[in-house]
């Protein structure tokens, strides 16, 4: 099953960063990349819960376990 990516290009620009910074650091908390994106992006409140999800649904052990 896809997952769906909201329209926007700055949602888009959001993932291909925090994408990067992961494969760069993979140590680098994802809450704390997210937040960082939500703002430096500029994104409106539903594209950070949408860039949260998809992030906290890849991170499913260290999201569970905080």
């Amino acid at each position: 099953m896809a997952t769906i990516i909201p329209e926007g290009d700055a949602i888009r620009r959001a993932v291909k960063w925090v994408s990067a910074e992961l494969n760069h650091d993979p140590s680098k908390p994802v809450q704390k990349l997210v937040n960082e994106a939500v703002l430096r992006f500029d994104l409106s409140p539903k594209d950070a819960e949408f860039l949260s999800s998809f992030y906290g649904k890849k991170d499913g052990s260290a999201s569970a376990a905080h």
